[in-house]
């Protein structure tokens, strides 16, 4: 696709972050490639933060996207969890902002409004969607799946006058 956009959408998660890369030209969407980055679970949680920042350094090295979308931390009953979710939300959000990309965020709502059409649907209706959005796309959890879905819901979103304006404005400062 010549003059395509190439958008990773991470999906943030202390045990799994999910990533998914596409490129956008107008309305037409292409898979590029998708993926999870693992944290050890019985590490401590600065190397598990660790392990996610290089496994999504590696892939915006080796993907190299124009732009990145990350999803919005919900919240939890357990406030532990939350802040770990925070803290891995972080990661995600740093990693292509200090590789020079703008960082746009959506809420999960925006997210399946975007791919299936309304703002609730299960992991499985979006896996379903993905795939009949992007026929050739492959990943290898829900997690993948939902970093796609980011990613298309920014390709979506990135045509807003809204969005123009917060790029411009972020540009300018």
């Amino acid at each position: 696709m010549k003059d395509a956009i190439r958008i990773v959408g991470i999906d943030p998660g202390l045990r799994r972050t999910g990533w998914g890369v596409i490129e956008s030209l107008g309305n037409s969407l292409r898979f590029v490639a998708a993926g999870t980055v693992r944290s050890d679970d019985k590490a401590p949680l600065a190397t598990r933060l660790c392990q996610l920042h290089d496994g999504l350094a590696d892939v915006l090295h080796r993907e190299m996207p124009h732009e990145a979308a990350v999803e919005a931390t919900f919240v939890n009953k357990d406030a532990s969890a939350t802040l770990k979710l925070g803290q891995a939300r972080g990661i995600a959000m740093l990693v292509p902002a200090r590789a020079g990309l703008v960082v746009a965020e959506y809420s999960p709502n925006a997210v399946k409004k975007a791919v299936i059409g309304v703002g609730h649907g299960d992991k499985k209706q979006i896996a379903m969607m993905v795939k009949v959005l992007m026929p050739k796309a492959s990943f290898d959890t829900a997690d993948s799946a939902d970093a796609l879905a980011i990613a298309i819901c920014h390709a979506h979103h990135r045509q807003s006058p809204a969005y123009r304006l917060a790029q411009l404005a972020a540009a300018q400062a």
